[in-house]
């Protein structure tokens, strides 16, 4: 693009592709368009995308204000500079006006009308002459925080009723936010390895051989490209490892793969069978685990979770059933554009499908660990329920003694088994909370068929 700066230029492309729902960023932004980009302008470009989702909503309250007919459909393309231009205007201090004006005015002539140009100038001129966005302190309404943290107002309604207001804060905050990096270490000196490439290092908020990244860019360094490194969020990480022990194991919605990793390291002597309904992710997933000391144990499976034939053969099934995601609107920010109120009944629908299928699959004595990365209890607490009330040969087991049980293992630090105990155990079920936990919104429940 003629004119605008390849971190816009690519960082364009992607919003322009989430609009058309032709991709999810966090997957857009690995693409090779990006890797080529130079590390500054990588960093930029995924703030650009990451900053313009995630404040989408309140780029729009201002940009409608400004139109002549606030009820036009604009073309996507002027959305998108629109969008981009205010949000470096209001939310970055670094850019220059003259940039962020400039670019976008380039970037709006890629439409067919004449005059997008002009009207993108006019706007994004009026918005630089408009205050930055204010202090959020005092906020007692839900509308308020809302609007305050550019989130749907039925979201939010609904985390003030289940979590409380100072909670529901916490996690609008955090959601506004670059989601921290992990990484898990793989190698004894995989953490010398990082420092040695200039990447900074704090601990784990729980797990002991969990690092979360303070400065450097990981995706770029000699450790992870030789598996001494993994990234994955912390929260998923401590699920797989609450998942236990088997030598028959059923990892039933196993895409991207780090779960099943982890059940792959814990068990070595293991055979684990994963699955996913989606072919191209679990291709994805094949390439990157095939070549790890652990891949050959794993029996790559394309199959619908709702609908396997199972005999009751498992000791171990983990169950991390596809959900609406809204505990990774941090790191997934078109979520909540995308999101209906209609489609969590759906979800549930499905992912009881999926639960009553693989409790089909668990021996006498074998475990089900039944998780997603969602806050609401329309896909935890009540499908476990449901489950439960329509088989009488399981139970749920508490997972208080699965937190003492990692926790006497080493797995566990001493600071982040206190943390657990005290913060994420409700009604024997664990959950993070994004803000009260630094780290994504998991849920997960223990069932097991008694020997």
């Amino acid at each position: 693009m003629n004119g605008v700066a390849p971190a816009r230029a690519v960082a364009f492309e992607i919003l322009l592709k989430v609009e058309r729902s032709a991709g999810n960023s966090d997957e857009l932004l690995y693409q090779p368009a990006v890797a080529r980009l130079s590390s500054q302008d990588r960093n930029l470009a995924t703030n650009l995308v990451m900053g313009t989702l995630r404040w989408q909503i309140a780029l729009d309250t201002r940009i409608t204000a400004l139109l002549t007919r606030p009820n036009t459909q604009l073309d996507p393309v002027v959305k998108i500079a629109l969008r981009l231009g205010a949000f470096q205007l209001l939310y970055l201090d670094r850019v220059p006006v003259y940039a962020a004006i400039g670019e976008s005015v380039e970037l709006a002539k890629g439409t067919a009308n004449k005059f997008a140009a002009g009207m993108v100038n006019a706007i994004l001129r009026k918005i630089a002459a408009q205050p930055k966005p204010g202090a959020t302190s005092g906020i007692i309404k839900t509308a308020d925080l809302a609007e305050a943290f550019a989130h749907p107002q039925w979201l939010v309604e609904r985390w003030v009723k289940n979590f409380g207001l100072q909670t529901a804060l916490r996690i609008c905050e955090y959601d506004q936010q670059p989601a921290p990096v992990f990484v898990r270490l793989m190698t004894r000196d995989a953490e010398q390895a990082l420092l040695q490439e200039a990447i900074e290092l704090a601990p784990g908020n729980f797990l002991v051989n969990v690092r979360r990244v303070t400065s450097g860019d990981v995706s770029a360094t000699t450790a992870l490209k030789n598996g001494r490194v993994r990234i994955q969020d912390e929260g998923s990480q401590l699920i797989a490892e609450i998942a236990g022990h088997g030598m028959r194991i059923l990892d039933a919605c196993a895409a991207p793969g780090g779960k099943t990793a982890i059940l792959a390291e814990r068990n070595p002597d293991a055979s684990i069978i994963a699955c996913d309904v989606s072919k191209r992710r679990l291709a994805k997933m094949q390439q990157v685990l095939q070549n790890t000391s652990y891949g050959p144990g794993i029996n790559f499976k394309l199959a619908d979770a709702a609908t396997l034939t199972l005999r009751p053969e498992f000791d171990l099934v983990l169950c991390d059933a596809p959900c609406s995601g809204t505990g990774t609107l941090a790191r997934n920010p078109e979520i909540r554009h995308r999101l209906r109120p209609e489609e969590l009944k759906r979800q549930y629908d499905r992912q009881v499908a999926i639960l009553n299928c693989v409790m089909g699959g668990i021996k006498a004595g074998g475990r089900l660990l039944y998780s997603t990365c969602s806050l609401e209890p329309e896909e935890n607490d009540l499908v476990v329920r449901e489950c439960l009330n329509r088989r009488d040969d399981f139970e749920m087991i508490r997972l208080d003694q699965e937190i003492e049980r990692i926790a006497g293992a080493g797995v566990l630090h001493a600071e982040g088994a206190d943390t657990l105990r005290a913060t994420t155990l409700v009604n024997g079920c664990l959950r993070t909370l994004p803000g009260v936990h630094a780290c994504d919104g998991f849920f997960a429940a223990l069932l097991v068929r008694p020997a």
